[in-house]
């Protein structure tokens, strides 16, 4: 029988993004914490983090939410609570930052979609970093559908439905992001390998 991760150490974290970004919809805060790349110019920073948890539209917010209830099914006992306010926080700065370094095309920018492919790139990791072979494909996977996106470009019928151009630059970001948390499991792995081959 399987066995979900309903420990209140598990569950509670995710329930905390959710109801913050849920709030952040409720409040139609998207004119003060988006990141708006002329506003950010004029010296509003703060939009380079706060633009990761507020959503173009409720559906939006809905398939985020879905991506953070399938990672929680996947990987919360890989996560200690402090770790996933750590990497929420490392990848949304790290998502915004380099949107605004790096993607000058994009003027506006909303959701935790970025910041989620970092999550589940680490979370495949951790996966083979503690011998889940399933966590190999899962990797293979996630950089394939990056790989995809962009050599077809953002999904016309995604778009739509947040009334939005799905920002795959931001994917790719959040997942590079993800692979810089993850190199630390990397070079576990690696030691354990080095130590069981000089025994």
């Amino acid at each position: 029988m399987i066995q979900l991760p309903f420990d209140r150490k598990y569950i509670l974290p995710p329930i905390l993004l959710i109801l913050l970004s849920s709030a952040l919809m409720f409040f139609n805060t998207n004119d003060l914490l988006e990141f708006h790349r002329n506003k950010i110019a004029t010296g509003e920073i703060w939009r380079i983090f706060t633009g990761q948890f507020v959503h173009a539209n409720p559906t939006h917010l809905l398939l985020n939410i879905v991506g953070i209830g399938f990672i929680w099914l996947l990987h919360a006992e890989h996560r200690t609570q402090s770790q996933y306010y750590i990497h929420t926080a490392f990848l949304a700065l790290w998502t915004g930052l380099c949107i605004w370094l790096f993607v000058p095309d994009i003027k506006i920018y909303t959701g935790l979609s970025g910041l989620l492919h970092g999550v589940i790139v680490w979370g495949a990791l951790k996966d083979i970093q503690v011998g889940m072979r399933s966590g190999i494909l899962l990797f293979i996977g996630i950089w394939g559908k990056l790989a995809w996106e962009q050599y077809s470009g953002p999904s016309a019928d995604v778009g739509e439905l947040i009334q939005s151009r799905v920002a795959i630059e931001a994917h790719l970001i959040g997942a590079i992001g993800g692979l810089i948390m993850g190199l630390g499991l990397i070079k576990e792995k690696l030691l354990v390998k080095s130590e069981k081959k000089t025994k």
